[in-house]
């Protein structure tokens, strides 16, 4: 498969300019001053086999792959309160106040543009920097006039479009996101089923941009959004990030399924106090969280398959708002295991992590990724990015894989795919042939 030469500046456009993307932002250039290392990026740090183990072949990803350069990425993007990405960093508190003073004059230029907002979709937000319309349609245009003026000022020849904002109420598709004709009809009715998020999606795919899902809103995974990708052929993932608790489930689950290994029940709380916090403060923004934890387990263990192990597990998850954390999350495990002969045991986690830290690493990836898909002519849902996500997208007749082994594989050999190289099986056995 050719891989087109990536040429010139890339724009990175992120609606919702938070904890999440202010971390992000300056992060990248911290490492593009060499002030910090990109940690937890695969992009930047991972390595990967090639050929057999006897080969010694094992290049860090950004050599192997044309990744495009995080020296090449210009930010913009779309927040409710007018702010700097100076301020908007320092108000959220997550990285060290001498870091964004060295950062300062990087930071400072990048002014947030007004955002599409409808406090029905976000009940415990308020904002006063947002746009005014006639209707969702010209909304859209807006958003589309945003990312050209974006793309002039900036000489960006590609773009890629992330969502960092806050997540959305609960939603269920409707028949205004079956297909992308009655969606752009709904734009023009107001329709009340098409959130904000789903505008900022129509606008980045109908100019050709691809788009990521960080939230586990309802947005690129309707049938319309998905039809619009293929029409102009473009990569779309999602989603809901895959950070704290959940990323550890996928850890932890796969394990004691590979050993059969019963679980009776997993209980899950968290305290998060940043903007994510108060948002999921609201019942209905929280079922949509929930969801996207809940679904993970099910996946993962199959208790159709594994009844005796998995049939009666009691799965329940909680995030509990807590302001003085702030974006230092909190999550507290307890599961009840059993073993052979049935004998009952305990596995207790608490884990303090920073959520915008877990982050910040995956959207670059991901930005990353999404251009390498677009510069080889991948279209539509792009299944080998479900590594980073809660609730992965895949086609419709597939259930989505959730164990982060399993997903990991599926990125590493869509690599090599794509550099015509061997896909790796780890059979093996003709290592031992005589």
């Amino acid at each position: 498969m050719k891989v087109r030469k990536s040429n010139g500046k890339m724009g990175v456009l992120i609606p919702g300019m938070g904890a999440v993307a202010s971390t992000f932002i300056a992060g990248v250039e911290a490492v593009k001053c060499r002030l910090a290392k990109p940690i937890g990026s695969m992009t930047q740090m991972g390595t990967i086999r090639l050929g057999k183990r006897t080969e010694g072949r094992v290049p860090r990803i950004n050599e192997f792959v044309p990744l495009e350069s995080p020296d090449n990425l210009v930010f913009g993007g779309w927040d409710i309160n007018k702010e700097n990405l100076y301020e908007i960093a320092i108000r959220n508190g997550v990285l060290e106040k001498s870091l964004l003073d060295a950062l300062r004059d990087k930071l400072e230029p990048l002014t947030v543009m007004k955002a599409v907002f409808d406090k029905k979709f976000v009940r415990n937000l308020d904002g006063e920097w947002v746009k005014q319309g006639a209707d969702k349609r010209e909304l859209a245009d807006q958003i589309s006039d945003d990312i050209q003026g974006f793309t002039k000022s900036n000489d960006t020849r590609r773009n890629i479009m992330i969502w960092c904002g806050s997540t959305e109420i609960f939603m269920k598709p409707s028949e205004v996101h079956s297909s992308l004709a009655k969606f752009e009809r709904g734009l023009e009715n107001n329709d009340p089923d098409i959130s904000p998020s789903m505008i900022y999606a129509y606008a980045a795919l109908k100019l050709g941009i691809p788009y990521a899902n960080g939230s586990p809103n309802l947005t690129v995974d309707i049938p319309a959004m998905q039809e619009l990708a293929q029409q102009n052929e473009v990569p779309i993932a999602g989603k809901d990030f895959k950070t704290g608790q959940t990323l550890l489930k996928t850890i932890i689950a796969p394990g004691l399924k590979a050993r059969q290994i019963g679980i009776s029940g997993w209980f899950s709380t968290n305290i998060l106090g940043n903007r994510d916090g108060e948002v999921l403060d609201d019942p209905d923004a929280f079922k949509t969280k929930e969801e996207s934890k809940l679904g993970v387990l099910d996946y993962i263990l199959q208790p159709e398959l594994y009844p005796d192990l998995y049939k009666d597990l009691y799965h329940k998850v909680r995030i509990n708002y807590y302001p003085p954390r702030g974006d230092n999350k909190e999550g507290w495990d307890n599961i009840d295991i059993f073993g052979w002969l049935g004998y009952p045991m305990q596995i207790k986690i608490d884990f303090l992590c920073r959520d915008s830290i877990l982050a910040a690493p995956i959207v670059l990836d991901l930005v990353l990724f999404l251009d390498l898909a677009q510069r080889s002519g991948m279209k539509g849902i792009q299944e080998w990015l479900s590594f980073y996500f809660k609730s992965p997208m895949c086609a419709p007749e597939l259930y989505p894989e959730h164990d982060l082994f399993v997903q990991l594989a599926k990125l590493k050999n869509t690599l090599r795919h794509l550099m015509g190289e061997t896909l790796i099986t780890h059979l093996g056995m003709d290592y031992y042939e005589v």
